[in-house]
């Protein structure tokens, strides 16, 4: 074996015990960290069709303003109301 061989996807990974996040063979070191081009491929789907996305809740509403409007206008009510003047 050359040292060719060792990059050419037929030996196994550096880690040892390495597993495929996809099918959880072992790895090989020209597909790392999957076992394979098609679980290689299987994963970049997932990526693009946004399987991997994280999930968000609603932006902060202060975020465009509104929030903060509502806050100051809450405390001008208060303000007028506490006998001012």
């Amino acid at each position: 074996m050359t040292s060719n061989d060792t990059n050419s996807g037929g030996t196994k990974g550096g880690s040892k015990g390495a597993r495929c996040p996809i099918c959880g063979r072992e790895t090989l070191l020209a597909f790392r960290p999957f076992c394979s081009r098609r679980c290689a491929d299987v994963d970049l789907s997932r990526w693009l069709g946004g399987a991997y996305a994280i999930p968000i809740e609603d932006a902060d509403a202060d975020e465009d303003g509104d929030d903060i409007e509502a806050i100051i206008a809450a405390h001008e009510r208060d303000t007028s109301r506490g006998g001012r003047g």
